[in-house]
């Protein structure tokens, strides 16, 4: 007898969209089946007709524990995830009291988190000018790739220069691990940031305009040509331009192994949002124009991305709105740049792809679950529907209607830029390793049944 039967659904792979049951034993999923198959089980779960997705994988989230929880923390952020549909979560490095920078911290997150999650996770690394000879130790331990900044960044953590980067990717390339950026020309973002100051543009327009694609495109260009040089297996976080994700295509198709990932936001949000609403719209790269926004999907739709991330980078109200860390907000380049989105980003996802421009379920299936696992070494035990992996699954509900609320939020700090927005296509029930652990946007599992997720390959 089966721990659980899923079944009626429409379950959607990266491939196809069919009629079938799922069986589940032990945690993996134990069989694939026709619809009029139903064999006896434990438990029983209809899922009415409703699309049955593989668990999302969120590549990107600063979960802040431990250090600065009063921001986010592991049991609020990861509860989070659950009720929005992603069943495993990379935790960025940075944003972290201290940065995940050696093996000996490495062991102390994982003691300091593990009680509190509610899904399962992994590491990104961190990547910093004085930590190369711990990149290898951080690999053996389970990282599954290395977080770097080719721009500014906050003070806790450090940018690298392109001569810095070149050697890490030469070291990450010896064990075969993947170097991730942020991309953003560090030169050309600081001039700019002093040329709007210099000029009195201390609006949100002037925002915008010190963080040009141009700005994007350089980094990003240039840690192409730094992994072509190296043989290192890179990853380009959070792109925001369709230009950006031509030349990334571009690469893929030379046959070099560059993953990137978008984010929910670039694919809903615009530019015009920002001068409108401001604060919690910030973001960096900075959110672009409903024409960019549009061309963007189609890098969903063709498979350049491997990730629609949340990059969930939470803050109080007052970093928003009034001080950081004691000091005053003085104009729009003082304020907390980050958008937290770990609870919508799956629905908003749906809505934009799905329902507002008529992609196929299988393109997210593929973005968010399938590439992802295959990107960061997990793929076998996580980002699919099939005998053997971890039976980590979402029903989503195409036609319920939903609006998103602070009040439905699980985050510390019930703020985010997509409250008010409203669209169709809801997770109504997240399934861990054949574990219920939320259903119509509520947390019904336990914390700490979350666990690490360890790299296979």
């Amino acid at each position: 007898m089966y721990d659980l039967l899923i079944k009626n659904g429409k379950i959607v792979t990266a491939e196809t969209v069919a009629d079938g049951n799922i069986a589940v034993k032990d945690g993996k999923i134990a069989a694939v089946l026709a619809k009029d198959i139903e064999p006896e089980a434990a438990k029983v779960i209809d899922a009415k007709g409703n699309y049955v997705f593989p668990g999302a994988i969120d590549t990107h989230a600063h979960l802040n524990d431990p250090g600065y929880t009063w921001r986010e923390d592991y049991a609020h952020g990861t509860a989070a995830a659950a009720a929005g549909g992603y069943t495993t979560i990379i935790d960025m490095p940075l944003q972290n009291e201290p940065a995940l920078t050696n093996a000996d911290i490495f062991d102390k997150k994982i003691d300091a988190v593990d009680a509190n999650a509610y899904v399962d996770y992994c590491f990104w690394g961190g990547l910093v000018p004085d930590n190369f000879d711990d990149l290898k130790g951080l690999h053996d331990k389970g990282c599954v790739a290395f977080k770097s900044f080719i721009g500014p960044v906050s003070p806790d953590y450090s940018s690298l220069n392109y001569g810095q980067a070149y050697e890490a990717m030469e070291r990450i390339k010896e064990f075969d691990g993947r170097a991730g950026f942020h991309c953003e020309d560090f030169s050309m973002i600081k001039w700019q940031e002093q040329r709007m100051k210099k000029e009195g543009r201390l609006d949100w327009q002037g925002f915008l305009d010190s963080r040009p694609v141009a700005a994007e495109m350089l980094a990003t260009v240039d840690m192409i040509e730094l992994a072509k040089a190296t043989g290192c297996k890179v990853h380009i976080c959070h792109v925001s331009s369709p230009d950006v994700a031509q030349k990334i295509k571009e690469a893929q198709q030379e046959g070099y192994d560059i993953t990137a990932e978008t984010c929910s936001h670039y694919l809903s949000l615009t530019d015009k949002d920002v001068i409108a609403n401001g604060p919690l719209f910030k973001c960096a790269p900075p959110l672009r124009s409903q024409e960019e926004v549009d061309r963007l999907w189609s890098y969903v739709e063709d498979g350049t991305f491997s990730g629609i991330a949340s990059d969930h980078s939470p803050c109080s109200y007052d970093e928003k709105f009034n001080e950081i860390l004691g000091t005053k907000i003085d104009n729009v380049f003082d304020v907390w740049g980050g958008i937290s989105g770990i609870q919508s980003g799956f629905q908003v996802a749906f809505h934009e792809g799905c329902v507002k421009r008529g992609i196929c379920p299988t393109i997210l299936a593929n973005a968010m679950a399938k590439q992802p696992a295959q990107a960061f070494g997990i793929y076998g035990r996580k980002g699919d529907i099939r005998p053997g992996f971890d039976a980590d699954v979402v029903i989503v509900d195409p036609d319920r209607e939903w609006e998103i609320t602070e009040d439905s939020l699980y985050y510390v700090n019930k703020i985010s830029a997509f409250v008010g927005m409203k669209g169709k296509g809801f997770p109504v029930c997240t399934i861990i390793r054949g574990t219920v652990v939320a259903e119509d946007g509520r947390v019904t599992g336990e914390k700490g049944y979350g666990s690490f997720v360890e790299r296979l390959n």
